[in-house]
């Protein structure tokens, strides 16, 4: 709830156009120092953060966790939805153009149907909202339910991707650096919150434990 508390605390500073200039110059600086050939690279990224392909990822999750039998944690991942209602909501009522066309370097023309849905406003990033989301669900899904040395390096790949598309949405000029900071504080502070209610990796042998316990005496 503290990364929730301080997006809100954020958004209100955002609104207040207190980052304008810094947002403007960090953009500047990525794109001066990321050469171009990372321009089709980092599109690749805008198609895998869509609405659509990260909404096939949330459905698999989805049924995952209703195959594993986990009731609460399926239904919290209704926190999705949520947390995209609280970026529709930014972006239609916070006052934070996004960044001109002429730092625009996006190179592959596919739009899915959402991208037809236009808002004023650019505050805060979907793309990085729905990734933080994901992303931050499964890193705490791993990380609960294996060995720190078997899901390390998922983790870390997992890390590495989300980092990637914080990046990506900067230099593609389709984000400030505001944006990207808000949409990853509500995406992974409603991803923590949704991954908090899976079961504990010893649960299931703890309960087996307390039974065989039991049926002795």
């Amino acid at each position: 709830m503290l990364l929730f508390a301080f997006f809100i605390f954020y958004s209100y500073l955002v609104s207040k156009e207190l980052f304008t200039q810094h947002d403007f110059d960090t953009t500047v600086r990525f794109q001066d120092k990321i050469p171009r050939r990372f321009d089709y690279s980092f599109s690749v990224f805008s198609i895998i953060g869509s609405l659509e392909i990260t909404g096939v990822i949330w459905l698999i999750i989805f049924f995952y966790l209703l195959i594993k039998k986990y009731w609460l944690t399926a239904l919290s991942l209704f926190l999705l939805p949520l947390a995209l209602l609280m970026e529709l909501f930014g972006k239609v009522f916070l006052y934070h153009p996004g960044p001109p066309f002429f730092m625009y370097r996006g190179v592959i023309k596919f739009d899915f149907p959402s991208h037809f849905i236009q808002t004023d406003y650019s505050y805060p990033s979907g793309h990085v909202t729905r990734t933080a989301f994901l992303i931050v669900f499964l890193m705490t899904y791993i990380y609960l339910k294996s060995s720190l040395k078997k899901g390390l390096f998922s983790i870390i790949l997992l890390s590495c991707f989300l980092l990637t598309m914080l990046i990506s949405r900067i230099y593609l000029g389709e984000h400030w650096t505001t944006d990207v900071i808000g949409g990853f504080l509500v995406g992974s502070s409603f991803g923590i919150l949704s991954a908090v209610t899976l079961p504990p990796k010893s649960g299931g042998k703890l309960q087996d434990q307390i039974k065989l316990h039991s049926a002795r005496y």
